[in-house]
């Protein structure tokens, strides 16, 4: 009979990245499972287009207080029959469909009665990658092969690409000011560089990529015109990335991207650093004091040993 196992990741953008070897360590696991990925919009298509999973279901948020779509969401968690499941939000929501699963399912997390508990009191004080690791090996998974990151591909035949260029990624959440790295700053670093850049980020971004543009005139304005799956096919093919703590440095990072990330003292680097083949942490408080110059030399070491 086949093992139906279920994976929870909902979010955010940078944790879904780094579930990416979880993500490979559970298939490697279960080679002959059918597994499903629990998780919400924004990351089904990268869930899709992986090979980890035989299905995704993007529903995985429902409204607390829409009672219709809790009760169909109780339904569809309990009708497959799931054997296992993995909990790698591990969030007092997604620790509360245990028991929208009944208690048939091993479960791997921190719900109270889970079979394979994390229950390490100093979990949060680990790094993402090793405390999801230390989680699946209470539950049995010992190997963690590198993620092959092939498919992490998408037409680029709308973009106008240099033989050789960089991506700047400037912008971080709204809520979170203090990890951006003043996009004056970014501007400073690309007139001094060899190569054209390619600013990504959202449409918000725009006005950060102008200012980049305007210091630096051979640099590619890529806001608000790509997919998660087109920022990885992007990073595959750069000579560097640089950006602050957020989501797509985190996907320039493990697609192989030699990638510098900018840290201030708004997140800590030990607990949430990009992680990939080729990563350097460059981190300043406060971080719009930190010199263009302290961040190109950063730039030139990492890609010396790269």
């Amino acid at each position: 009979m086949t093992q139906r196992i279920l994976v929870i990741k909902l979010s955010a953008l940078g944790d879904f990245i780094q579930a990416f070897g979880p993500f490979a360590a559970i298939r490697a696991h279960h080679p002959g499972a059918e597994i499903t990925l629990l998780t919400t919009p924004p990351f089904a298509p990268l869930g899709r287009r992986s090979p980890w999973f035989d299905q995704v279901w993007e529903d995985g948020r429902p409204s607390w207080g829409d009672l219709p779509a809790v009760w169909r969401f109780a339904r569809k968690l309990r009708y497959p029959g799931f054997d296992r499941v993995y909990d790698l939000q591990t969030s007092s929501r997604s620790s509360r469909y245990r028991w929208l699963t009944g208690r048939g399912p091993e479960w791997s997390g921190i719900a109270p009665g889970a079979s394979h508990r994390h229950d390490n009191p100093a979990r949060d004080r680990m790094h993402t990658v090793e405390r999801q690791r230390e989680q699946l090996r209470i539950a049995g998974i010992t190997d963690f092969p590198v993620p092959d990151m092939a498919w992490l591909e998408s037409d680029l035949s709308a973009f106008s690409l240099p033989s050789r260029f960089g991506l700047l990624i400037p912008g971080a959440s709204p809520k979170h000011p203090g990890k951006r790295w003043p996009a004056e700053r970014y501007a400073a670093l690309a007139a001094q560089l060899d190569c054209p850049v390619a600013v990504l980020g959202g449409k918000a971004e725009q006005p950060l990529a102008e200012t980049i543009r305007q210091a630096a005139p051979a640099t590619l304005d890529f806001t608000g015109r790509t997919d998660l799956l087109q920022i990885g096919a992007l990073a595959r093919r750069a000579a560097f990335a640089i950006g602050n703590d957020t989501g797509p440095t985190h996907l320039a990072a493990i697609a192989g991207c030699p990638t510098l990330a900018l840290f201030g003292d708004a997140s800590n680097p030990e607990l949430c650093a990009p992680r990939g083949p080729a990563v350097a942490v460059l981190r300043h408080a406060p971080l719009a004091d930190l010199p263009a110059e302290a961040v190109l030399r950063a730039l030139s070491s990492l890609t010396a040993t790269g």
